[in-house]
């Protein structure tokens, strides 16, 4: 069951055990206290007590996840180097608008993904699965991606090589994996190319209201090159921060140097 559904639910029955104890609870024990009854039939039971406390909790953390931000863990290496897996993320909720809980409808448009964005989003071909990628195709680009490198609008993405090799893995070398910078308008990030993996060529055109993602290590990632686009109502929000990694595939260790880094 999805965690958000599963905090509703929890939230829901913690406020109906609330109530129901306020309609009829709170006016027995009152009417016991006058009897001058016994301390048993005094004592809030104990399912209202847990109530009454786990209550603000749940709908403090239910809101914050709702319209704020949401962590989530990095399962895979699609975007090495720029996310290591094992680290735990923060997404904002509120960058691309605001959305009902559960149903997912935006509520408040408070703007659109731009090129570079690290998003979060669900799986168009499995809703309940998140995936994050980012973005490089916005509504009516035309992207292209031909012997490993990408243009948009038929202008290449400019790129500068870079030695940025470092990152935990076990079956890669610095001879096989090549990474550069690459850059959208001021912003720029750090991509991986495998020497040893050929690429398919594409050229799609971006359909309104959809976007274009891909992952950062280029030949090692499931994005939009192989099952399409991303369609606007799929979209959960905008990772900007790392607040705690775990090298769960070196040595098993925190990664400090990575806590409180910002998302590029």
């Amino acid at each position: 069951m999805d965690f958000e559904i599963a905090l509703f639910i929890a939230l829901v029955v913690a406020g109906v055990i609330i109530y129901v104890d306020k309609l009829f609870g709170v006016p027995k024990r009152a009417v016991n206290a006058k009897r001058g009854s016994g301390e048993a039939t005094l004592r809030m039971p104990i399912w209202v007590e847990y109530s009454r406390s786990f209550f603000p909790v749940l709908l403090a953390v239910f809101l914050l996840r709702a319209f704020v931000v949401e962590p989530f863990r990095i399962p895979s290496g699609s975007m090495l180097p720029s996310l290591f897996i094992g680290d735990f993320i923060l997404v904002s909720k509120f960058s691309y608008g605001v959305r009902l809980p559960i149903l997912k409808k935006k509520l408040i448009p408070m703007g659109d993904p731009d090129r570079g964005d690290v998003m979060v989003f669900r799986f168009p071909r499995d809703p309940k699965t998140n995936f994050i990628k980012r973005v490089v195709g916005l509504p009516g680009d035309v992207v292209s991606y031909h012997n490993k490198r990408l243009a948009i609008n038929g202008k290449p993405v400019p790129i500068e090589a870079s030695d940025l090799i470092d990152w935990p893995t076990k079956d890669s070398s610095q001879e096989r994996m090549r990474s550069f910078f690459e850059r959208f308008g001021e912003e720029k990030h750090a991509i991986l190319i495998d020497t040893l993996r050929s690429a398919n060529s594409i050229r799609v055109t971006v359909p309104e209201g959809q976007y274009f993602v891909m992952g950062d290590n280029r030949d090692h990632s499931n994005d939009s090159r192989y099952w399409g686009f991303v369609p606007e109502e799929f979209i959960v929000g905008k990772a900007f921060f790392i607040w705690f990694s775990w090298d769960s595939v070196g040595d098993n260790f925190v990664n400090w140097k990575r806590i409180g880094s910002f998302i590029q």
